[in-house]
């Protein structure tokens, strides 16, 4: 099963929207692991 999920990156107000499998990873790549990609550049992102 997918989720939608919205973050919100308080620091530059800025909305992001995606989906995935797995929720708990899928923050940990936006907020540590991804090396590249737009949200890398609006760190940190909460749910």
């Amino acid at each position: 099963m997918f989720t939608v999920y919205v973050l919100y990156s308080p620091a530059y107000d800025k909305i992001y929207i995606g989906f995935t499998s797995d929720l708990e990873s899928r923050l940990k790549s936006h907020n540590e692991l991804a090396k590249k990609g737009w949200t890398i550049r609006f760190r940190p992102w909460e749910l």
